[in-house]
């Protein structure tokens, strides 16, 4: 079959590899119609090299038509249209039972890598698919077919009456779309509050949507690329060009009364421009400014509100205001999405009447092939590249 393999620093390629198979009877293998790049997909691109190996099959957000059961695959079959959740959960460990599906116990990686790239000490959470080597090293979605662990219970079916709805409706409910959920229900917007968010991509943009449609009085959103400030502007949401502001995080306390917002949301984790992340590669030294996607989103809280991080941060963040932020009695929440804890909540939003706007999300429809393509324009924010969907076949 053909895959997107990992090469190297801004190396990916469409290669050819074997075609999985069945090794455990809770697998399943799903023919890839749709998988779309993440912007977390970018931190192996150009960021995490030290933790991938080349030969990687990347990509976790994946749909398609499942092909092969294991005996032990009761809930769906040969036939059936599944989202593939980026979280490989068994569904029936301790954290599992918790609906922590992200820190499943069954999957989660606890060997020498793992434990060493987290400061303590503990490994990492569930497996991902196809997300470096202390996430599981577990092939991706980003081909045309996908061996997927854990099938008695991951997969999540498409509806009947939805059959003939295009993938997606449905897709991002393997990443995109329980994200958000999770940021916003951890933001705790007050009814009629205010949310402020931080990144306008994929994940920014559903946030905004999710929390005007759960009733915040208010979105704000902060980006600097136009293309994802204009698509934010068209769902409601008050936009801030922070290219041409000097401080977007004092202009957000000043659209809030001198208060600051109820909630915020930063959306963009080490993909900020600058972020800490280039700096520690590149210089071993860990420098954050006030000007720095997280230091904003800090100082763009009010008094008694909510944190809410959903980019993805790795390593030691060093300066971390902790005093500031008991002294304003600021709460945070964070953690990768547990998928399906809140896929009952949306699922019913993802009708005809599609009130999220899933299908206006996507910017480019690729074949495979073009893939490598897809993650330049995306890394560099070219051609208004704010979602790439794939189509394998």
């Amino acid at each position: 079959m053909k895959a997107l393999v990992w090469h190297g620093k801004e190396d990916v390629r469409v290669d050819n590899v074997p075609d999985p198979v069945i090794r455990q009877p809770t697998d399943a293998i799903v023919r890839i119609t749709s998988t779309a790049i993440c912007g977390s997909d970018l931190h192996l691109y150009s960021k995490l090299t030290p933790i991938m190996r080349e030969g990687d099959i990347i990509g976790h957000e994946p749909m398609g038509i499942v092909e092969e059961v294991g005996r032990d695959v009761t809930h769906i079959k040969p036939g059936d249209r599944v989202v593939v959740p980026f979280n490989i959960s068994c569904g029936h460990c301790y954290f599992c039972d918790q609906s922590l599906f992200s820190q499943c116990e069954t999957t989660r990686d606890t060997g020498k890598l793992a434990q060493t790239v987290n400061l303590l000490g503990r490994g990492r959470g569930a497996s991902l698919f196809g997300y470096t080597h202390v996430y599981g090293a577990v092939p991706g979605g980003q081909a045309e077919y996908l061996r997927v662990p854990q099938a008695h219970f991951g997969p999540i079916k498409v509806p009947e009456e939805a059959q003939d709805a295009p993938d997606e409706r449905f897709l991002y409910l393997s990443d995109v779309l329980p994200t958000s959920w999770q940021a916003v229900a951890y933001a705790d917007v007050p009814r009629g509050g205010t949310l402020a968010i931080w990144g306008l991509g994929p994940i920014g943009q559903m946030c905004a949507r999710i929390a005007l449609h759960q009733g915040a009085g208010r979105v704000i959103g902060v980006d600097r690329v136009p293309e994802r400030l204009t698509l934010a502007a068209k769902y409601g949401v008050e936009t801030v060009d922070f290219s041409a502001v000097d401080d977007p995080a004092r202009l957000v306390v000043e659209m809030t009364g001198g208060r600051g917002a109820d909630s915020v949301i930063d959306a963009v984790g080490m993909e900020a421009a600058g972020s800490w992340y280039d700096s520690v590669l590149q210089t071993t030294k860990i420098q954050l400014d006030k000007r720095r996607a997280l230091r904003d989103c800090m100082a763009a809280v009010r008094r008694g509100g909510t944190l809410s991080l959903s980019g993805v941060y790795t390593g030691p963040i060093q300066m971390f205001p902790l005093g500031d932020l008991f002294d304003m009695q600021v709460q945070v929440r964070m953690g990768q999405a547990n998928v399906w804890r809140w896929v009952p909540e949306i699922m019913p939003l993802l009708g005809d009447d599609d009130p999220l706007g899933t299908e206006d999300l996507k910017t480019h429809t690729m074949a495979l092939d073009d893939a490598p393509l897809g993650y330049e324009i995306f890394q560099k924010k070219q051609d208004g590249a704010i979602k790439c969907v794939l189509k394998p076949s």
